[in-house]
């Protein structure tokens, strides 16, 4: 499952998106990952939630963090849902490149029954199709 938060620069995706994180340790049995590409909402987070800052591992493009992503997987076989702020940030290129990472996310999804959570600056008048059917 993914689930994209979506909207303009300012519009509440942050907040939205740590509610949610620290809510997930309720409902998921597995562990809680939050990625995002520095330190600075890391104490808005609730102990049990796993905190990443992803810009220490230079995961630049869509292609890096997809890998990114997968050694997660690979080195913990209990997390459940995975909450990436900043998404466009994160992999430093413009939302129309990110079609075939969301194909390869959807299906690493499937595979290994984890959930995607990504906020995602874009506004919905431009969104691409590929994404809307993600949107939240």
């Amino acid at each position: 499952m993914i689930q994209v938060i979506h909207g303009k620069k300012g519009s509440g995706k942050t907040k939205r998106i740590l509610d949610m994180a620290n809510d997930a340790i309720k409902a998921h049995k597995g562990d809680v990952i939050f990625v995002d590409d520095d330190n600075r909402y890391m104490f808005d987070l609730r102990h049990e939630v796993r905190f990443v800052n992803a810009g220490e591992y230079g995961t630049d493009g869509p292609e890096m963090f997809f890998g990114f992503l997968c050694g997660m997987l690979a080195q913990n076989f209990d997390i459940s849902v995975v909450f990436i702020d900043a998404f466009l940030k994160l992999v430093k290129t413009d939302v129309a490149n990110t079609e075939a990472f969301f194909a390869r996310l959807d299906r690493l999804s499937e595979k290994h029954n984890v959930g995607f959570i990504l906020s995602v600056s874009v506004d919905d008048a431009v969104a691409p199709e590929f994404l809307i059917k993600y949107f939240i």
